[in-house]
């Protein structure tokens, strides 16, 4: 599915969506009602955004977000009752913001795909390796995920979408500036470089991790 000219923009302050990454969201502000009513008649698809720092001061009104995005589609949606909307949203890809449009109670955008480099699976070869040799580790494949993360290594799953979901679903949250920044590298070899060794430095406390040296 295309990404439209212009999309609304969820913005909120500590979640980074990935793309393929999967999100249950819960919709109880009027304002993004209506944005939830007008997408499910069209094109069904949000870009959500991530607060910059001190958007507590502006929250209602149109507080600052950082210039990349993931537009998502929603896959399933339930209204309630009184309005509100529960629904699960998918990441499809990264864009830019052009610029803010449109006099709608949200926010909307202006957006362009982001162009990436580097895709060739052939050039991502070595860092799949690395990241199928962490994780037959049945420490890391005990984590959130693990064992899904281990059976998409071992299929033909892209490296780059593989790469995606573990920076969703692994980087820890506390971690959302380097989220972004994740998001918004358009080299998908350094991108997914930089998810292999944030994922090598994992250490959960439950368990003591070798250092690999050949990773470091």
């Amino acid at each position: 599915m295309p990404i439209p000219d212009v999309v609304p923009l969820f913005a909120l302050p500590k979640l980074v969506l990935s793309p393929a990454a999967i999100i249950p969201l819960h919709i109880f502000e009027d304002r993004y009602r209506k944005m939830t009513a007008d997408v499910l008649a069209s094109h069904r698809q949000i870009a959500m955004a991530l607060l910059k720092p001190g958007w507590e001061k502006d929250y209602y009104g149109r507080p600052e977000v950082e210039g990349v995005v993931c537009v998502g589609t929603i896959l399933s949606h339930e209204k309630l009752s009184d309005g509100r909307y529960n629904f699960l949203l998918q990441g499809k890809a990264r864009a830019r913001i052009v610029r803010e449009v449109g006099d709608e109670p949200y926010r909307q955008a202006i957006v362009e795909k982001l162009q990436e480099e580097d895709s060739q699976e052939s050039d991502l070869e070595l860092a799949r390796k690395c990241l199928s040799r962490l994780f037959e580790n049945d420490a890391f494949a005990a984590l959130p995920g693990g064992g899904q993360i281990r059976e998409m290594l071992a299929s033909d799953v892209p490296t780059a979408v593989v790469a995606d979901l573990l920076a969703f679903r692994m980087v820890p949250e506390d971690q959302v500036e380097l989220k972004q920044l994740l998001l918004a590298e358009a080299n998908v070899k350094s991108r997914v470089w930089r998810i292999v060794e944030a994922i090598a430095q994992l250490r959960p406390a439950w368990q003591n991790l070798p250092q690999d040296p050949e990773l470091n």
